[in-house]
């Protein structure tokens, strides 16, 4: 019997971090029961990804040289039954790059390659993806945002947005030489559902026991709300003047004033659609669920996890991108904090860069 590798290949923003997240805590104990998560020296699989889908990603494309080619040959020389990869990048690979992950894994390996994806439904994959972009130097608004979505063509990938989150696209991109039970779609379930529901799919898909991995993961991705997110909105048009390096920025930006303050701020104003766009998200939704349906692939949950909720008709819509004036004044008070204590724990540069950094912001506005 051949042994089984299981390529998870995305989308971004499934609980993609929880799941990856939860078989590194527990990747000893699933090695004793035969299934290996080939991690190597780092904690996920972001260096190999990069290097694979050969995508520039902020100047850090010649760091991870190799990083694809390494894991190969730990997955090839490893004698577990199963292999499990996982990373959100994958989902936007070329067909070539797509056609090399095959053959290393797949043929080349002697192995039954398997092909996973996580969705949701596009309505909290739009709101969840535009917070992103705020953490990575984008000064977009949410409402130009939605409008290029809806207006991009998902069969041509003419974003990456398209490229990694049209599922159709995605999984004929991947699942293109497999038959359709080596192709497994896991539906995310609607807010509200323990991420035991999510797990407990992607379980199944992969043949694993609850009882190997015992540990749970206290990781998300946690959302910004309307004032975070225009607050780095903002901050992200004032950087761009300074030509701050990159390294910096991701470190001071999306790590210390993103991930670690503005993202666990109480009281965060959820970012939803507007009413207007759940038209064109129920058409998005029933393309998704017809393709499914005719490629016949693996479904792991249900597919009408893929269909928007809408919001109740009493229920007013709140713009995203015009926050109260104050509770974005509170949160940049709180950045502001997390940077003076990181400048004040930290001796390298990139603190004191910062520091300067913000004194000039506020030099300009005085």
């Amino acid at each position: 019997m051949a042994r089984k590798v299981f390529l998870h290949v995305g989308a971004p923003k499934t609980g993609t971090t929880y799941l990856q997240d939860r078989l590194f805590h527990n990747r000893v104990s699933l090695e004793r029961h035969g299934v290996f998560y080939p991690v190597g020296n780092q904690p996920d699989f972001f260096r190999p990804a990069l290097d694979l889908i050969d995508r520039p990603w902020g100047g850090m494309r010649k760091t991870v040289h190799g990083e694809w080619d390494a894991l190969v040959k730990r997955v090839r020389r490893h004698e577990s039954d199963t292999i499990v990869i996982s990373h959100q990048l994958l989902a936007g690979a070329r067909p070539d790059r797509v056609e090399k992950a095959m053959s290393d894994l797949g043929e080349g390996g002697g192995a039954e390659l398997h092909i996973v994806y996580t969705a949701r439904d596009i309505s909290r994959v739009v709101a969840a993806e535009w917070q992103d972009q705020m953490q990575r130097e984008r000064k977009v608004t949410f409402a130009r945002y939605l409008e290029r979505m809806q207006t991009a063509k998902q069969s041509r990938s003419a974003a990456w947005f398209w490229r990694t989150h049209g599922l159709p696209d995605v999984l004929s991109r991947w699942g293109r030489n497999l038959p359709p039970e080596r192709v497994h779609l896991v539906t995310v379930p609607h807010d509200g559902a323990s991420s035991e529901v999510l797990w407990r799919r992607f379980c199944d898909v992969v043949g694993i026991e609850e009882s190997w991995a015992p540990v749970d993961s206290d990781r998300h991705n946690r959302s910004l709300g309307r004032a975070e997110a225009t607050l780095l909105r903002r901050l992200n048009a004032r950087i761009e003047a300074e030509e701050l390096p990159r390294e910096d920025y991701r470190h001071m930006v999306t790590e210390v004033i993103a991930k670690r303050t503005l993202a666990h701020r109480d009281g965060r104003e959820r970012v939803t659609m507007p009413p207007s766009a759940f038209g064109w998200a129920d058409q998005v939704a029933d393309s998704w669920v017809e393709w499914a349906e005719l490629a016949k692939v693996d479904v792991a949950g249900d597919l009408d996890d893929l269909r928007p909720r809408h919001p109740a008709a009493d229920v007013e819509w709140v713009d995203p991108d015009a926050p109260r004036a104050k509770d974005v004044a509170d949160a940049a008070i709180d950045a502001l904090v997390a940077v003076v204590v990181e400048a004040s724990r930290s001796r390298r540069p990139v603190a004191s860069r910062a520091s300067n950094l913000i004194r000039r912001v506020k030099g300009r506005r005085s």
